[in-house]
């Protein structure tokens, strides 16, 4: 009786070993993001919201999806603009914004210094960004995003984390998808 014990403890150890080892980190699945074409792979069930943001001046309802998972943050967020001439603008004043709210020193007014070499299948321009900076508790943050537009929807999808690495940001930048149009 002893033997087949030890063999079932050993065979529960196993059990309990494999299952952890087959819980992802990251649970990737693909998000339609509402309201908009954008689909896009969500490395965990995202949270939604939505608030009422300055853009060029105007209120504006910015609308978010976010998610936390080995501990990064990914976000998906979208607002319309009313004149297809704002998007540029709007794109600018987005990255602008970004950069301060995690606290780089005074964000450069040239795209040049935190440009991040990054494609969004279906979108004809993308800015990519890549800085580093200090979240609200004054840790240390990087980001890696991506803005861009479609119509008049202007778009950001961001990952921050104290580091990113490169695999799961060639995956969430990766399964980002426009329609051609």
């Amino acid at each position: 009786m002893p033997v087949s014990f030890h063999r079932a403890g050993a065979a529960l150890l196993l059990c309990a070993l494999g299952l952890t080892a087959c819980s992802p980190t990251f649970n990737w699945r693909e998000t339609r993001v509402e309201g908009t074409p954008l689909q896009a792979l969500m490395p965990c069930k995202p949270d939604a919201a939505q608030r009422s943001v300055p853009l060029l001046g105007t209120p504006t309802e910015l609308h978010l999806l976010s998610c936390e998972a080995g501990g990064l943050r990914f976000a998906l967020a979208w607002a319309e603009v009313p004149d297809a001439d704002q998007l540029r603008p709007a794109t600018l004043a987005w990255r602008s914004a970004s950069l301060m709210a995690i606290r780089v020193s005074s964000p450069p007014d040239d795209e040049a210094s935190t440009a991040w070499p990054v494609k969004v299948a279906g979108a004809a321009q993308v800015l990519g960004v890549s800085a580093q900076g200090q979240d609200p508790s004054g840790a240390a943050v990087q980001i890696r995003a991506a803005y861009f537009a479609q119509g008049q929807q202007v778009f950001q999808a961001a990952v921050y984390g104290e580091r990113l690495p490169a695999e799961a940001l060639d995956t969430f930048f990766g399964g980002l998808r426009l329609p051609t149009p």
